[in-house]
């Protein structure tokens, strides 16, 4: 299968730069990046994709049983990162796409020099000493309003994920994001999403690692990045002046400028 047909692999930027490879979060796809790519492009060779069944991705290609797992999308950035010949890549995730670099680089270290996690969280779920920032009731409660009126529970939460109510124009492109993608696999994604638990994967990391939060986001909330940072040896914690969970669209600049300053530093 042609993979960048596949994922719709967007390659920009300066040829000879390092490489920052960009993957969105559920409902999303890689339209979600550009208020930060004009600043990333200066200086280095960005990578966009977008996954099997989300944005422009080849919708073909989906498989109930590979993508009811992380797994599954970790597949489809390595099959990127092999098709391109990417080595030395910063991987950088929005959301749930941060634990998908984190198994991505387990499987494939010599492709990946770092990480970036953007508002990330490796389990929704409130557990005995951790605060996911959700019970398990209130995620069944989500999934189960998803599943039976998608449209309806992407109107009622996209601006909530969002934040920032003073822009609604934010809130409505997050609920056309939404909206965009096909029902029953944004189904699946979601299952995938908000059951996984990659608190343990977080141990496994072995290249350098911002870890980007907002200061106010319901779906990761501080306490899911000081212990995503604790978890990570050696990360770097950041705090970014901003709300809602899409710092690349709420705060474009302060979010490249975390991630260029963070590359640059280790280079």
């Amino acid at each position: 299968m042609d993979i960048r047909r596949r994922n719709n692999v967007t390659v920009t930027g300066r040829a000879d730069g390092p490489v920052l490879l960009l993957a969105h979060g559920f409902g999303c796809d890689q339209n979600m990046w550009r208020l930060v790519l004009p600043a990333l492009a200066e200086d280095y060779q960005v990578v966009l994709f977008d996954y099997v069944g989300s944005g422009r991705a080849d919708s073909s290609a989906w498989d109930d049983r590979r993508y009811s797992s992380l797994k599954g999308y970790a597949e489809d950035v390595l099959e990127v990162c092999e098709e391109l010949d990417l080595r030395d890549v910063t991987f950088v995730g929005h959301s749930v796409s941060a634990m998908v670099g984190v198994l991505a680089a387990g499987k494939a270290p010599q492709r990946f020099a770092r990480l970036v996690m953007v508002a990330p969280s490796p389990c929704y779920i409130d557990d005995d000493g951790y605060r996911g920032g959700f019970s398990a009731d209130d995620i069944e409660e989500l999934l189960e309003s998803l599943e039976s009126n998608y449209l309806g529970w992407s109107a009622a939460m996209a601006p909530v994920i969002m934040g920032n109510e003073d822009r609604p124009e934010l809130g409505e492109e997050l609920t056309a994001s939404f909206c965009a993608t096909d029902p029953d696999m944004a189904g699946v994604f979601a299952r995938t999403t908000f059951l996984s638990d990659s608190r343990e994967d977080l141990k496994t990391v072995a290249v350098p690692t911002l870890v980007l939060e907002c200061r106010q986001d319901v779906i990761a909330p501080r306490e899911v990045g000081a212990y995503v940072h604790a978890s990570i040896s050696g990360s770097r914690l950041v705090t970014l002046e901003a709300t809602g969970h899409c710092p690349q669209l709420s705060a474009p600049e302060a979010t490249a400028g975390a991630i260029a300053g963070f590359v640059g530093a280790g280079r």
